[in-house]
């Protein structure tokens, strides 16, 4: 039987279209729950990529610390041996590049480890108000 307003009717009446109702919300609640679950994962990843590369420059930092320190040794030899002005100032314009290269470096891979240890709030918020939402749901329908 069918009303136009309402189309068919229920047969099994209220209580099931109210568990229908409900197991519609959960659905939607549980889906809720595992997209915010995937965004954190998401988040984890990229702060963990976001560390890869910052660990990557520390190495290209070093790299180029060690180079600029060698060459720089190097010039302060080469001046003391040579007390001219040519090759051994050509290595002290060249050390100080190099380093200038390295502090750079190190600079933004400080920056990028202090972004990757910053925790994914966002996520951590949205997951602890579903939670709490999907608790106060549940607690509304358990039996009293």
């Amino acid at each position: 039987m069918s009303t136009p307003e309402h189309g068919p009717a229920s047969a099994a009446g209220p209580g099931a279209m109210l568990a229908d109702v409900l197991a519609d919300v959960l659905a939607g609640v549980t889906r809720l729950v595992q997209g915010e679950l995937a965004l954190a994962r998401a988040e984890a990843a990229e702060r963990l990529e976001t560390a890869r590369r910052a660990l990557v420059q520390v190495v290209v930092a070093v790299v180029l610390g060690i180079t600029a320190i060698n060459l720089l040794a190097a010039a302060a030899v080469a001046a003391v041996a040579r007390s001219g002005l040519g090759p051994a100032w050509a290595s002290v314009v060249v050390g100080g590049i190099v380093l200038l290269l390295a502090l750079g470096f190190a600079g933004q891979a400080s920056r990028l480890l202090r972004d990757a240890a910053r925790s994914p709030r966002r996520s951590a918020t949205s997951i602890r108000r579903d939670v709490a939402t999907l608790q106060t749901l549940v607690r509304r329908d358990a039996p009293v």
